[in-house]
């Protein structure tokens, strides 16, 4: 009997890992018609319950959404017409990838540069895995993958973005080209870049 009861104690004392992976407690985005432009007024505040870096969730939220941008002072403005719903399953895209550990579901992990290599560490359960995504800023690339305002390329187009337009990549750029379909190999002039996001059109 004092057995069972021992049991029983130990068992009440184990942490619920199911429930506890819930307890990430994320603000619903809130989205604003500005023109052309749509605001993502406080995508400050769902990094910070991410604990993530704005400007990191900010890139995501371009290259997912296939559009320009920029950060002003806590607030994501992006060309084109968006609402709640997308910036939520970008939201929901970039946790799963970024925030929550593959292995125990918890929040409680960190991103780390490993020899070159984006890690996601997790202090729960000690797991860490890379990060399938490139969704890096700045360092030094070779000169043959460099993607620059006002040049011409030529890039084979591997994805479909959201609004239809063609997605290619070249080092560790993103490229844009309306017009284009996947599987097109195409000469592409860049009009514009945004960090590692670069926006093109058929030559």
């Amino acid at each position: 009997m004092e057995y069972g009861d021992s049991l029983d104690r130990a068992l009440d004392s184990v942490p619920d890992i199911g429930s506890a992976g819930d307890r990430l407690s994320v603000p619903d985005p809130v989205a604003q018609t500005d023109g052309a432009f749509t605001r993502f007024t406080n995508i400050d505040a769902v990094a910070d319950a991410l604990n993530r870096e704005t400007e990191h969730l900010h890139r995501f939220v371009q290259q997912t959404l296939a559009t320009s941008g920029k950060l002003d002072e806590g607030v994501g403005r992006y060309n084109g017409d968006f609402d709640e719903d997308d910036f939520q399953h970008v939201i929901d895209e970039y946790t799963e990838e970024y925030v929550r550990c593959s292995e125990c579901g918890l929040p409680d992990t960190r991103l780390v540069q490993e020899d070159r290599t984006l890690m996601l560490r997790c202090d729960a359960c000690g797991a860490f895995r890379p990060v399938t995504k490139s969704n890096r800023s700045g360092g030094n690339q070779p000169a043959e993958d460099d993607v620059e305002a006002g040049n011409t390329y030529t890039v084979k187009v591997t994805d479909t973005g959201r609004k239809g337009d063609g997605v290619a990549h070249r080092g560790d750029y993103t490229i844009f080209v309306p017009g284009a379909s996947e599987g097109d190999v195409v000469d592409v002039y860049i009009e514009n870049t945004s960090g590692n996001l670069a926006f093109a059109r058929l030559e």
